[in-house]
């Protein structure tokens, strides 16, 4: 639904809240190859306070069908997202992932990260996410509060890799 592999996102489905935006992380090759390894081992989100683990144990690295377990620390209390790639571009020019949540998630959605470069040579860094209430629960009658959650999370994204 994100698109990863996609220079412009164009599509989404009707019932989510769409988020698409773009910083720069640098410049040339060094910065490429350290901003594409960094994004595919969810440095994006470690870097940002959460730990990722990976169901299996077969390690962080995003894999297409790869099921982890995403954790957020709240003070003394620890939240659990679980996810699943659906999605891996890794090509000259892109190399990314997106996920998609799973039941127990506190919201709905599909969130990605990628690096990619322009020609200019500059590396940039785009996050796009499609968000709706997740189905039923209590996270559900808490979705407002976790929209403003999101909002401060993303900030620290964009800032992940520079």
């Amino acid at each position: 639904m994100t698109a990863p592999g996609a220079r412009l996102w164009r599509d989404a489905p009707s019932g989510f809240l769409r988020f698409e935006s773009t910083v720069v992380v640098g410049h040339g090759e060094e910065t490429w190859a350290a901003a594409s390894e960094a994004v595919l081992r969810w440095e994006v989100k470690t870097r940002s306070g959460f730990t990722v683990t990976a169901d299996d144990g077969s390690g962080v690295a995003a894999r297409e069908g790869g099921r982890y377990t995403v954790t957020a620390g709240l003070g003394p209390f620890a939240v659990r997202e679980p996810v699943e790639v659906v999605a891996v571009v890794a090509t000259p020019q892109r190399c990314g992932f997106a996920y998609g949540t799973r039941r127990g998630h506190p919201v709905s959605g599909e969130e990605a990260f990628v690096v990619h470069r322009d020609d200019d040579g500059r590396v940039l860094l785009t996050l796009r996410s499609l968000t709706r209430a997740a189905p039923a629960g209590l996270w559900r009658a808490l979705f407002l509060v976790l929209l403003l959650a999101q909002r401060r999370v993303r900030a620290r994204y964009l800032r992940a890799l520079t």
